[in-house]
């Protein structure tokens, strides 16, 4: 065993005439954050688009309630039927202007990417095989079929079959959405559990029949899919706590990477406004009203699933000193950070160590998709749209100190020590 307190009296001996180690104070909140919802109204507004309370529906509804991934895997597959739908309206899009070449490499790494995510909640159930809904009867519902079998989706759609087997090869079943499945797995009761024509029942907004312009629809089916997975995200970041609670770590720390991955998934799903056509968009954006209301009134912060999702996210500092076993010292000394150094150094628990390492990743993650939002909004409509004010609250989000100080103190002691060794 390693002595960290003989680690400490060393650093603090040998390197206090040497250098100077800023450490951040522990726990050191902000007296207001950076993030909240625009205006009712607006947000009002964004949700009737997207048609959110009919969504908000299918998303927790509960079929089978002794399913624990009910309500994190409903919300992943309906974003990936409505990706489904995306393809479908890109390939029916017949402006001679599209980028359809683009548009069909994005969105086959879109769906990569989310059946990966939906394969790796699916392999880390451990219940699945006794309570997933399962039989042998594939999708007679879902849109995928369809677009392995027409002719301007075909390649694609063909593509995507190929992926669902490679990725959910590990798992006790396969999604049944007429992939090969050599290894005769049973089906997922994919209609069922994600009723494909329910979701494709939402597929117009309030303004498809008064509105001309193809990307009305484009905007429309993006932020479905975004939405959809801020759900699904929500409900990971909830069953964290009660995991930590619990003291099952390593689960933890698997649904942790998972949140990670959404909100790179995430920055993906924003990045397909870039394949947008700009005269187009700026039509729509006109026709729509869609304009800023005021100084800190970021078009991202319309979404409330997305601002609480934020929030849960900066939420996890608190779980911090659960996980260390220890509690938060009222004089604002280093026993957080004695801890944490003592459990890097010792590896006594490694499930411990890849959920705060994890925790760390979440908050890079999402500081990253606000600083890429920020950009995006730039290009898209113009840096007018984010030059109101130097410090907006998109800009004080990823320049925020760590939500994990403690942490973030332990690195920079063992880093300066160990470069100072010797």
């Amino acid at each position: 065993m390693v002595d960290m307190d003989w680690k400490r009296k060393m650093v603090s001996s040998e390197l206090s005439s040497k250098l100077h180690v800023t450490i951040p104070s522990p726990f050191k909140v902000p007296v207001s954050s950076p993030i909240s919802c625009s205006a009712p109204a607006a947000c009002s507004a964004y949700e009737l688009y997207l048609r959110l309370p009919e969504l908000k529906k299918l998303w927790s509804s509960r079929e089978f309630p002794q399913w624990n991934d009910e309500p994190i895997l409903k919300p992943a597959l309906q974003a990936l039927e409505i990706t489904f739908r995306l393809i479908l309206s890109v390939c029916s899009d017949t402006r001679p202007y599209t980028n359809h070449r683009e548009w069909n490499r994005r969105l086959d790494s879109l769906v990569t990417n989310q059946i990966q995510l939906i394969a790796t909640i699916c392999e880390e159930d451990e219940e699945g095989d006794r309570s997933a809904p399962l039989g042998d009867k594939r999708s007679s519902l879902s849109l995928l079929p369809h677009l392995a079998t027409w002719r301007k989706s075909e390649a694609l759609g063909r593509k995507i079959l190929c992926t669902i087997d490679n990725e959910m090869r590990r798992c006790k079943y396969t999604l049944g959405l007429g992939e090969q499945n050599i290894a005769g797995k049973p089906n997922l009761r994919y209609d069922a559990v994600c009723k494909p024509n329910e979701v494709y029942s939402l597929k117009d907004n309030p303004y498809a029949d008064h509105i001309e312009n193809e990307e009305n629809q484009t905007l429309y089916v993006l932020h479905q899919i975004l939405e959809s997975w801020i759900h699904a995200s929500g409900n990971l970041l909830r069953r964290i706590n009660t995991r930590i609670s619990e003291g099952r770590f390593g689960d933890a720390a698997s649904d942790v990477y998972l949140v990670e991955r959404i909100w790179k998934l995430m920055a993906e799903i924003e990045d397909l406004h870039v394949l947008m056509d700009p005269e187009d968009f700026l039509k729509l954006k006109k026709q729509l009203q869609i304009k800023s209301n005021g100084q800190n009134d970021a078009f991202c912060f319309r979404s409330r699933g997305l601002v609480e999702m934020m929030k849960m996210t900066k939420d996890l500092r608190e779980k911090v000193p659960a996980v260390l076993g220890v509690e938060v010292d009222p004089t604002g000394g280093p026993r957080l950070q004695d801890a944490v150094m003592r459990l890097y150094a010792t590896k006594g628990d490694c499930d411990k160590i890849h959920l705060l390492q994890g925790m760390q990743a979440v908050e890079a993650a999402a500081k990253r998709f606000f600083f890429a939002y920020k950009q995006l909004v730039a290009v898209v409509m113009g840096s007018a749209e984010t030059s109101q004010e130097s410090r907006d609250s998109l800009s004080q989000i990823y320049m925020e100190p760590t939500y994990f100080p403690s942490l973030d103190a332990a690195k920079t002691f063992l880093g300066e020590f160990w470069s100072h060794l010797g």
